[in-house]
């Protein structure tokens, strides 16, 4: 079948795409940017890319007319307001006018459980956008409606491990004895791939759910159990939803936006509906809570982690069409460069600055880059608590602490960097290995920042004396991380800066 993928750069769109090439599909995948979408060698010549803005009815005027089905898995976790609750139905009605140009016989979305009476916002957004994809005149709909997803690089999954993992005592509030139905990711893509041209599933709703009913202090203990951690949960009646939101921001590495998302949608059971149970349709045994969560440390553990909560722009404050800022600005800036030749093997090193970040750190004075992001997220930033995807690799569109990655390039051994922190201007932080004429290299490590004002220079001038120790160290250690090069040869010796 030729079917087009939204959502190709989301989590679950990230999963769902080599499965269904692998399933011999025809997949055009729908992208606002096509250069923060980075296909691996293997489906670059087997996937065909469209770019087109579901808020923009004219951009999607060139995608292909010839589908057979379509995968909708666009939506937001961000938006807590009415525009974001009008926005999500813009975006599906513009759609449904997209599949009615097309013979599509079917449209797939993938949306949340929604039996209780008060739903949040996300929720009742969800069912909104169900009503509008069913008006579509030839594709019939399929919608599973799931309740929290459980998988390495999930939010829901993120932020358990978050709490777990940092809080030996945790004072919660009421919305932990909320119950949900835990589904693991694996068993999602099992379930989005089984409904595809599946005649019983045609026109129809289905709720998704594991085989465990827990509450959310349950969830928690779970993890608990697993990881081998004893813990105390205390719920207390005090904590209202904007404070709730507020303690999972500081404590964990969500967003402030989507922690208020989350902790509305919480106080909802999602529970499925025994009515509306997919197992005539389709046959599986689902894992279990805890068969999920090994599942995912496993994968965490193996640097198998294929896609991200925070690989969405909405785990983030960069605006949609990031990637326009690749290049480096000339004018009006301010600068710090470095340089370091070495003898090393270029690809040694190549790789030390691929894995900068995260759990290695930043190669210097690292509890000075943990207090940057400490004071980044009391003022309603990222923090640096994201982290990053992979602890190897890295691809464009990938969060990375605090920054977000615009160009990752082995060949030309290039990685480009954008900050996401809280800053009265931009700022870019670039690597590249260059050769030299003697058959050595040097790695250039390049500070950019724009200021916005006044108050952007003051903030660059106060920093440059903790700059001197931290550039001038950073890519000291970048170079010699790990080196065993004999002693009698040759070390690293910092070349002069330019102008």
């Amino acid at each position: 079948m030729k079917i087009l993928l939204t959502g190709a750069t989301g989590y679950i769109g990230q999963r769902l795409l080599p499965l269904l090439v692998d399933a011999g599909h025809q997949v055009v995948c729908l992208v606002r940017d096509p250069r923060r979408f980075e296909l691996s060698e293997s489906l670059k010549n087997r996937v065909e890319v469209a770019t087109g803005d579901l808020l923009q009815p004219d951009s999607l005027a060139d995608l292909p007319l010839d589908i057979d089905a379509a995968y909708y898995l666009v939506h937001s976790m961000s938006g807590h307001d009415t525009n974001f609750f009008r926005a999500e139905q813009e975006s599906a009605r513009h759609f449904v006018a997209y599949l009615n140009r097309t013979p599509a016989r079917q449209v797939i979305y993938l949306s949340g459980i929604a039996n209780d009476r008060a739903l949040s916002t996300h929720l009742r957004s969800r069912r909104a956008v169900e009503k509008v994809l069913k008006s579509a005149q030839k594709a019939q709909l399929t919608v599973l409606r799931a309740s929290i997803i459980i998988g390495s690089g999930s939010a829901s999954f993120e932020i358990i491990r978050d709490l777990v993992e940092k809080l030996p005592v945790m004072v919660t509030p009421r919305w932990l004895q909320s119950r949900c139905q835990p589904l693991g990711v694996r068993d999602v893509m099992f379930y989005l791939t089984a409904v595809l041209d599946n005649p019983a599933c045609l026109g129809k709703s289905f709720d998704l759910g594991g085989p465990d009913v827990l509450t959310y202090r349950e969830m928690l203990l779970g993890l608990a159990r697993v990881r081998g951690y004893r813990r105390l949960v205390l719920t207390v009646p005090v904590l209202t939803p904007r404070l709730s939101s507020w303690w999972l921001y500081l404590v964990t590495s969500t967003t402030f936006s989507l922690a208020q998302s989350l902790v509305e949608s919480l106080r909802n059971d999602t529970v499925a509906d025994p009515k509306r149970s997919i197992a005539k349709a389709v046959p599986h045994t689902c894992m279990s809570y805890e068969e999920s969560l090994q599942l995912a440390f496993q994968r965490i553990e193996q640097n198998e982690v294929v896609s991200s909560w925070s690989d969405a722009l909405s785990s983030g404050v960069m605006e949609r069409h990031f990637m326009d800022h690749m290049q480096l600005p000339q004018y009006g800036v301010l600068r710090d460069c470095q340089k370091l030749r070495f003898w090393r093997d270029p690809e040694e090193v190549r790789q030390n600055v691929w894995r900068i970040g995260g759990d290695r750190g930043w190669y210097k004075v690292d509890w000075l880059w943990r207090l940057r992001g400490l004071l980044d997220k009391l003022v309603g930033g990222v923090g640096l608590r994201r982290g990053r995807r992979s602890p190897t690799d890295l691809r464009a569109g990938d969060p990375l602490d605090f920054w977000r990655v615009l160009v990752a390039d082995r060949r030309a051994r290039r990685l480009l960097l954008y900050a996401e922190m809280k800053l009265p201007g931009e700022a870019w932080l670039q690597f590249r290995i260059l050769p030299n004429y003697d058959g050595t290299h040097t790695l250039e490590q390049l500070a950019v920042f724009r200021p916005r004002g006044l108050a952007g220079r003051l903030y660059w001038y106060a920093l440059v004396p903790f700059h001197f120790i931290i550039f001038k160290g950073m890519i000291e250690n970048i170079v010699q991380y790990g080196d065993t090069t004999p002693a009698a040869q040759p070390v690293p010796r910092l070349l002069p800066q330019p102008g």
